[in-house]
């Protein structure tokens, strides 16, 4: 009983030889149909808690933070995984790929007990550096110490997914990710509010809902990975760390923990330049990006089928499918992100309006919802070019592209603005104008790594 995953014979991979358009949505659209519906639920969820007070909407935003750094972790070492498996299979190295993935689980394992032991000793310290207001501590306390110290089903359901995504199997993974968020959306009422004979368990339900969705995630994905014939095996030996495919891992892996635990950076920042004006101004932050994330979500699901089949065909040194899966993601993400910086031009009394939103916060919303969605359009080419970085293993450039966006200029600008205008609303061109910054360097990068390392390229792929 040493396997652990059972394999088939390594066959031809889809990704080698369907036309790349075809692939792109066909791996693309279950990715996003998924996080779109994760998306929907952070919304929802948001607007459930918004009725138990602004202060619960405003707990929420200031632990938003460490929740980005979890997911910014588990993503991270996740992507790692999928971009060493994806071209080691490409490679036709199976028995590397194996490794990688049995490296990853342990990685995967260390990283939450990091965050188990922040939910037991750290989260009534880490909110009360934010705020002294005792409603919103304690929401924030019992929200955060729940999500960290339960968040096994995280970790193990985005390892789980990877695994399966470096092969091509987003089908399954849009199961995975689409139930868990539709157990978050039915228990979110149920538990806050207490329905159905339920306890009425308030903030506290909002986070078990949460949990629980992860949970019976991480539970799905097992099932999925323990009776489907993969081209992965994992055996016990492979649990036995590495130190080359440690590396490997966090070569792509580690940028993209530092690049998106930016996030988290630049949210703690901008709660403590917003919350000098309002605890309002703060819940209006937590709503815009709930909101936006119905146009990332998308897109990141594209562009993570993208860096898959990026990865594996530049590992199989074929010029021609990397360039035109790359183009095919540049498209598809400028569109998506136009539509919705449209929609938030156009709706944001109406998208303010389902978070049962006060008059002050209409008012500070409708400047925050007409000024940041200005910078999407260039965010998604910022964001399609740090996918090809990650796919080729230059996953540096991704994290030197986030530091540009979230900290060199975004922060230092939001804080000029604060100071020079006293006013919440000069705080949102920062956006607008760290996204400026951040294209310029994206092309600047991209021409490079072009010219090192795919112009280069044989024009015909090795057999």
């Amino acid at each position: 009983m040493e396997d652990i995953i059972t394999i088939a014979p390594a066959r031809a991979n889809k990704m080698a030889v369907q036309p790349e358009g075809k692939l792109l949505f066909g791996m693309g659209a279950p990715l996003a149909v998924s996080m779109l519906v994760q998306a929907v639920y952070n919304i929802v969820d948001s607007i459930f808690v918004s009725y138990l007070g602004e202060s619960a909407l405003t707990a929420i935003s200031l632990s938003f933070p460490i929740f980005i750094l979890m997911i910014s972790v588990a993503v991270g070492t996740g992507i790692g995984i999928n971009s060493l498996i994806s071209r080691r299979l490409g490679a036709k190295r199976h028995a590397e790929a194996e490794h990688a993935a049995g490296n990853g689980l342990v990685l995967m394992l260390i990283s939450m007990l990091a965050f188990v032991l922040f939910g037991i000793f750290a989260t009534r310290p880490f909110m009360r550096a934010y705020t002294d207001v005792p409603q919103t501590l304690e929401y924030g306390v019992t929200y955060l110490s729940i999500i960290t110290t339960c968040s096994v089903g995280l970790f193990m359901q985005i390892y789980c997914e990877r695994i399966l995504q470096s092969q091509g199997k987003n089908f399954y993974v849009m199961l995975v990710q689409i139930s868990g968020a539709v157990f978050n959306i039915v228990f979110d009422p149920i538990l806050i509010f207490g329905l159905f004979g339920f306890p009425k368990l308030g903030m506290a339900g909002a986070a078990i809902a949460t949990v629980g969705g992860q949970t019976l995630a991480m539970l799905i994905s097992f099932i999925l990975i323990l009776s489907r014939k993969n081209e992965v095996r994992l055996r016990m030996k492979h649990l036995r760390p590495s130190r080359p495919v440690i590396r490997d891992i966090y070569a792509v892996g580690m940028p993209t923990i530092v690049l998106q635990a930016l996030g988290t950076v630049m949210a703690l920042a901008l709660n403590g330049i917003l919350i000098a004006y309002t605890e309002t101004a703060v819940a209006v932050f937590v709503v815009y990006f709930r909101v936006q994330s119905i146009a990332l979500m998308p897109l990141f699901g594209m562009t993570s089928a993208a860096m898959s089949i990026i990865a594996f065909n530049y590992g199989a040194q074929n010029k021609k499918r990397v360039m035109r899966t790359w183009k095919l993601a540049l498209i598809t993400g400028i569109v998506m992100t136009m539509v919705m910086m449209i929609v938030f031009l156009l709706l944001p009394d109406q998208i303010l309006g389902l978070f049962n939103a006060t008059g002050e916060m209409l008012r500070i919303g409708r400047a925050a919802l007409s000024i940041i969605p200005i910078g999407l359009v260039l965010a998604s080419v910022s964001i399609v070019c740090s996918v090809l970085f990650q796919a080729i293993g230059k996953g540096s450039y991704s994290m030197y592209l986030s530091l540009m966006r979230q900290l060199f200029v975004l922060i230092p600008v939001a804080w000029l603005l604060s100071k020079l205008f006293h006013e919440v609303t000069a705080v949102w061109w920062a956006f607008p104008v760290a996204e400026v910054f951040t294209i310029v360097l994206a092309l600047l990068m991209l021409t490079r790594v072009y010219n090192e390392r795919i112009r280069t390229m044989p024009p015909v792929p090795p057999i």
